[in-house]
């Protein structure tokens, strides 16, 4: 596991792809558990360390996730969060080629619980909620016909970027539930960049980490 930072309160790491951000129904090892035993062993802890997950990523998505050390810190990365000053950006390879290089999208996406799907609905349909991102064209591969595209996210809904992105016909490449392309391939989705304000520290911090991509290579996104 890829510690990017860590102190008192918080501590910041790469989620690799198919590693769940907490236990689920398959028992698989999660990064949660992941942070907790690493906590526990290098500071010697008697007892189980306490780490709070604050926010979340995809199973098969990797990237840059923060968790709290502390239930202060935890109540206070939460607050920024809910209001909107803690930042995720991603990069995705997506299927085709863009009109424009840079746009946004606002959708209304439903929630599917039974089959843990979500789709782009009417505004007025029961229990849809508002999702807007921010995309911009990286790179273009004419040869495949695949964009690199960055992302940034106002609003964090259940598979927003892959159903949003999906919708105007660009599913993400291996993308096993909304797209065309990929089949059986690992889902080009990474969460490179956060930002948010230190809990205890109150200055801003940023972390960015780039996926090991051709796409991102041929431009020059290098860790």
């Amino acid at each position: 596991m890829k510690v990017f930072y860590e102190d008192n309160h918080i501590i910041v790491v790469e989620k690799e792809p198919n590693i769940p951000s907490q236990s689920d129904k398959t028992g698989d090892l999660d990064l949660l558990t992941m942070v907790k035993q690493y906590v526990k062993e290098k500071y010697n802890k008697p007892n189980e360390a306490y780490i709070g997950l604050v926010h979340r990523l995809d199973r098969p998505v990797g990237g840059i996730m923060v968790f709290a050390r502390t239930s202060k810190a935890a109540s206070r990365l939460s607050e920024q969060i809910r209001n909107k000053e803690f930042k995720k950006r991603y990069l995705a390879v997506v299927d085709g080629k863009f009109k424009e290089k840079k746009g946004t999208l606002e959708d209304y996406l439903y929630k599917d619980e039974r089959n843990n799907i979500s789709k782009v609905v009417n505004s007025q349909k029961k229990n849809a909620k508002k999702t807007k991102l921010d995309y911009e064209v990286l790179n273009y591969d004419d040869k495949r016909d695949l964009s690199l595209v960055k992302i940034n996210l106002h609003t964090g809904r259940h598979h927003q970027i892959r159903v949003q992105m999906a919708h105007i016909n660009h599913s993400l490449y291996g993308d096993q539930k909304y797209g065309s392309r990929g089949k059986n391939k690992q889902i080009r989705l990474w969460a490179y960049e956060v930002t948010f304000v230190h809990p205890v520290k109150k200055e801003e911090m940023t972390f960015t980490y780039y996926p090991d991509w051709t796409m991102c290579k041929t431009i020059g996104l290098k860790n």
